[in-house]
């Protein structure tokens, strides 16, 4: 079965939901992010993706206090991402608990850097992000899009060993309108060894069951949840 992630995304400390990654675009869930990630744990979902949107705006990790306390009070999984520019702040977002950390603008800007991070933490530890714009990767919380094209860029990592990739299609993200299941199929068409995880505009059971149907590995999903549009026991989480 296709891998089930919740999302909590960061914002002042609290659970947020952008569109398309637009700040001025921000609705509030919930004020306490742990007892959302307790929810979590309590419907049956093993892992959970938290993405720190201060940090990915000020470039440094801001958010671990929260992070710490979601892995402090769950056993879930997480995997944290969001303003991770230096090893300082790899080092403290597993200090904070996080099992695994997504990485996406370092590994464009500065890939020798994410390289050297592959050689010291292992393949498995990293999550390679790729946020994609009109075909292009998309760096600094989605401020910036760069020239990079999305299956070169993926290639080059996945020879040196990255198999986990949390490919975004922003003009889909927390729009609830379905997500890019054709771009998925394109990249697993040609990596078909990725465990690629799939992220924005899941907005149904039946979106999940489609990438399911497509062979895509695993999907992240927020807004749909929040907003009681996935019905979780079909899901069949437990």
């Amino acid at each position: 079965m296709i891998e089930l992630i919740p999302a909590i995304d960061l914002i002042n400390g609290q659970c947020v939901r952008l569109t398309k990654g637009d700040y001025d675009q921000k609705k509030v869930y919930n004020d306490n992010p742990a007892e959302v990630a307790k929810d979590f744990e309590k419907l049956g979902f093993k892992r959970l993706h938290v993405v720190d949107l201060d940090g990915a705006k000020s470039k440094h990790i801001v958010n671990d206090a929260v992070l710490k306390a979601i892995t402090t009070e769950t056993n879930l999984t997480v995997d944290f991402g969001g303003g991770i520019k230096t090893e300082e702040d790899i080092e403290k977002a597993f200090a904070a608990g996080a099992s695994m950390v997504t990485v996406g603008s370092i590994a464009v800007t500065n890939p020798d850097l994410f390289m050297e991070w592959i050689d010291k933490y292992g393949a498995d530890k990293l999550i390679l992000g790729a946020d994609v714009r009109n075909g292009k990767i998309s760096i600094n919380g989605w401020k910036e899009d760069s020239s990079e094209d999305l299956l070169p860029f993926l290639k080059k990592y996945i020879d040196k060993g990255v198999r986990y990739v949390l490919c975004t299609e922003i003009s889909k993200d927390g729009t609830l309108q379905g997500p890019a299941i054709e771009l998925y199929k394109e990249v697993m068409a040609a990596y078909p060894q990725l465990h690629l995880i799939a992220s924005g505009g899941v907005s149904c059971n039946e979106d999940i069951e489609a990438l399911e149907a497509a062979g895509i590995p695993a999907v992240v999903f927020g807004k749909a949840f929040y907003e009681g549009k996935i019905d979780v026991e079909k899901l069949g989480v437990k």
